[in-house]
């Protein structure tokens, strides 16, 4: 199966895909694990993402495309894929379908998760005390959930009309969306 996880930050994609990728049997490829990996290791990519990300900006299209493209082509995503944080440009849909219609396959399913604004910005708060990520300062937050829902909402719409959505409610506890996630695939 191949599948998009999308949401606004905070609502519990990454958490999600990795367990819907396990019991699907799938790679989860998170773009943003791939990015704060580089950050990390302050590697020329890295250094590049890390004036966007503390800036609660997206990284640019090309790097983004071609580490989605690279990551792709690697072969235990060629049974099927979860990706979580790309798409998320009207420009960034029209590569995937590029790099998927090389392939040969498109995408089955395009879930999304929904949760309350209020809950949102107390979950990445509540993460960035945990994990001391530069990137979710209350102000960079509210900035990151702005340019979500003026850049990456829209796309909903075009999933929407491909017949691709399964929206589930992304609140409560993480065992119930993620029962509530497989039981709406299955659906």
């Amino acid at each position: 199966m191949r599948l998009l996880i999308m949401g606004p930050p905070g609502a519990g994609k990454g958490t999600q895909a990795k367990e819907i990728a396990r019991r699907l049997q799938i790679p989860a490829i998170s773009t943003g694990e791939i990015l704060r990996a580089n950050v990390e290791a302050r590697t020329l990519l890295g250094r590049e993402a890390s004036r966007y990300l503390d800036a609660g900006e997206l990284v640019p299209d090309e790097v983004i495309n071609g580490m989605v493209r690279a990551r792709l082509d690697e072969s235990d995503s060629a049974g099927g894929f979860l990706l979580d944080g790309y798409p998320r440009t009207l420009a960034q849909v029209d590569q995937l379908d590029k790099i998927l219609a090389d392939k040969g396959v498109s995408l089955d399913r395009v879930l999304v998760l929904t949760v309350e604004q209020d809950e949102l910005v107390s979950r990445l708060l509540g993460r960035a005390e945990q994990d001391g990520r530069s990137d979710d300062s209350e102000d960079v937050i509210r900035r990151r959930l702005e340019v979500y829902r003026e850049q990456t909402e829209p796309l909903l719409d075009v999933y929407a009309q491909r017949g691709l959505l399964v929206i589930v409610n992304g609140m409560g506890d993480i065992n119930d969306v993620t029962d509530r996630v497989v039981a709406a695939l299955e659906g």
